[in-house]
């Protein structure tokens, strides 16, 4: 993968969405074809020999590269939604945030005992979200989960939220 090429083309929005915050818009890297293909090409090469059966993406940008990968890797794809935006009985996990706490949901019937799971999602700061996501796919009894980022800010130290034998990547650390 050629980082410099994704760094190239991410755009840094300062103050937003409060004042203080450095915002890294990985939209930029959606839309250009030769980035997502080297993030889908990128993943797809640290995780095809993990046995994934299952990708699962956080609302809603994990949604794009997460559904890419999943098609990739021969895996099905899972969707972690807010609540009220999943039809069928969900199982949900509530966390604390920043500024609050808010509640994650996934369709109780998505994975199982028998699954292998990547999750997928765009950044990780705090790490609250994908912490809550992993607690609630482990709910489910799976064997395994990987977790993978596009973007880690380490120096907000993320990872630290998670169980050290958590296999945890990140193509671009900032």
């Amino acid at each position: 993968m050629r980082k410099e090429t994704l760094l190239n083309n991410l755009r840094e929005i300062p103050d937003f969405p409060i004042p203080g915050i450095l915002f890294y818009d990985v939209t930029t890297l959606f839309k250009n074809a030769e980035c997502l293909r080297e993030m889908i090409d990128a993943l797809y090469e640290i995780y095809k020999d993990k046995g994934i059966t299952k990708v699962v993406g956080i609302e809603s940008r994990g949604f794009i590269l997460g559904g890419a990968l999943a098609e990739k890797l021969g895996a099905g794809f899972v969707m972690v939604r807010k609540p009220g935006k999943l039809p069928a009985e969900v199982i949900e996990e509530t966390y604390t945030k920043e500024y609050g706490t808010d509640t994650i949901q996934i369709h109780k019937d998505a994975i199982d005992e028998n699954d292998v799971v990547l999750l997928h999602d765009d950044l990780l700061a705090t790490g609250g979200t994908m912490a809550a996501t992993y607690r609630l796919v482990k709910k489910c009894g799976v064997k395994n989960a990987f977790i993978n980022f596009i973007i880690e800010l380490e120096e907000l130290k993320g990872r630290d939220t998670f169980p050290k034998e958590v296999e945890i990547e990140a193509l671009l650390k900032l």
